[in-house]
């Protein structure tokens, strides 16, 4: 029995190696495009065309959502238990599907009718149907099965060759500001070409089988990816929304300005990615197997992590007076101020991930971590109209700070509570 047991913790440790080492590659990528593509975009586009490109992603991300329905967690683990079961893979890989494509169309519906409703939308209307090819991508693109399989190197590869194919094309084909149409388009194209590779990977190397399913399990999909739905529903209440608010009592400059200094933030919380996206399966299977462990070696990961991100955020806090200026240009200095008050979001999200993500979905608390985001998406939508209307850009960037802050404590909160209905001696 011994015998048996050291080669497979030694095969888990490579795999999580290989999935930590995976998805480090992926998101140096996505940092890294960012950096080589947003100072080039924001002095071709100006603000004002920036600004544009920026609200109606940030629009288009509710279709996002919509279409995710929460598959990247409900079925990530429902693959990740039954990864052995090729008939059982296929039946859930199809059952996903077939109500990803059901979504997608019950998007496209609802961005035509609200696109057309209204002139603001409507004056702009090819941007927005050109932005929604990012949802036909994200659509097509199994991340929840990948990830359930932890086989993250084909995230790895596929999304590497959406951001070649979108840094490359907009050095290319983005030569004047008259070209900012063609951005929307590029980042679809490139969205949407991964997506049609990662279907065939799936096929061919998986042995996935197209196939009909049953009502019964469409509908367990359904009702199992509900509660994660609502909580992934919420995040972009918190996120996409202080863009969204922004851009209806706000000139697309203002948008900008803000825009710069969260996609700055977004890169930084990016970072944490491999970490918690690597554990996240290990820490499935091992809080049946051996809680007590489990969470002694994620109270190691949290402690790192915070050490790492407080030397980091705070540098970056001390040369973004340089940095802002220097990089993306005089006109983009405004955003110093809304970075520096959301300078410390990424380390809270990184907590908070450990304690909602990590501990209370693996735990089965889904609905705590639903109720905690929902509440934390209301308090969003409370306090943002008003901060925006009296500091604009200024005032969305505090309404994130306090709802990230707010969302953290929530977590906290319930996950120690049923890490004592476990075990009293268990604590994180």
């Amino acid at each position: 029995m011994k015998g048996f047991k050291v080669p497979l913790l030694e095969k888990e440790k490579r795999v999580l190696l290989e999935n930590f080492l995976s998805l480090s590659v992926l998101q140096a990528v996505n940092y890294l495009a960012p950096l080589i593509t947003l100072p080039y975009l924001v002095r071709v586009l100006g603000p004002d065309k920036f600004g544009l490109i920026a609200f109606s992603q940030a629009f288009i991300g509710y279709f996002m959502v919509l279409t995710d329905y929460g598959f990247n967690l409900s079925a990530t683990r429902e693959i990740s238990i039954n990864r052995d079961n090729k008939e059982k893979v296929s039946e859930i890989f199809n059952s996903v599907m077939i109500i990803k494509l059901g979504l997608l169309v019950l998007a496209l519906l609802l961005m035509t009718v609200i696109v057309f409703s209204f002139e603001k939308f409507r004056k702009d209307w090819i941007v927005y149907y050109l932005t929604f090819g990012m949802v036909v991508g994200q659509v097509l693109f199994p991340t929840w099965f990948f990830q359930g399989m932890e086989r993250m190197k084909y995230i790895t590869f596929l999304n590497i060759l959406a951001k070649l194919i979108f840094t490359g094309a907009i050095f290319v084909f983005v030569r004047e500001q008259a070209h900012y149409i063609y951005v929307p388009l590029i980042n679809s194209l490139g969205f949407i070409i991964s997506g049609i590779l990662a279907l065939w990977i799936v096929f061919k190397d998986f042995g996935v089988k197209i196939m009909l399913p049953s009502w019964e399990a469409v509908k367990r999909e359904l009702r199992d990816g509900f509660p994660l739905f609502l909580s992934t529903a919420s995040i972009p209440l918190f996120n996409d929304t202080n863009i969204f608010i922004l851009g209806l009592f706000a000139d697309n400059t203002t948008v900008a300005i803000y825009t710069l200094a969260a996609r700055i933030i977004g890169a930084l919380i990016a970072t944490q990615v491999p970490i918690v996206n690597s554990i996240f399966p290990w820490m499935s299977r091992e809080l049946e197997l051996n809680p007590s462990n489990a969470l002694k070696k994620l109270r190691k990961i949290r402690n790192a992590g915070v050490i790492v991100y407080l030397i980091a955020l705070s540098t970056i806090g001390i040369l973004s007076n340089w940095l802002i200026p220097f990089i993306f240009g005089e006109e983009f200095k405004p955003s110093i101020f809304p970075l520096l008050i959301m300078l410390y979001v990424p380390l809270i999200c990184y907590i908070a991930n450990i304690y909602g993500n990590q501990i209370l979905i693996n735990l089965k608390k889904s609905e705590l971590f639903s109720i905690s985001l929902i509440l934390t998406g209301i308090l969003n939508i409370i306090i943002i109209i008003p901060l925006v209307l009296l500091f604009k850009e200024n005032g969305a960037a505090i309404s994130r700070l306090i709802s990230e802050s707010f969302l953290m404590l929530m977590l906290y909160g319930f996950s120690k509570r049923e890490l004592r209905k476990i075990d009293e001696t268990l604590s994180l």
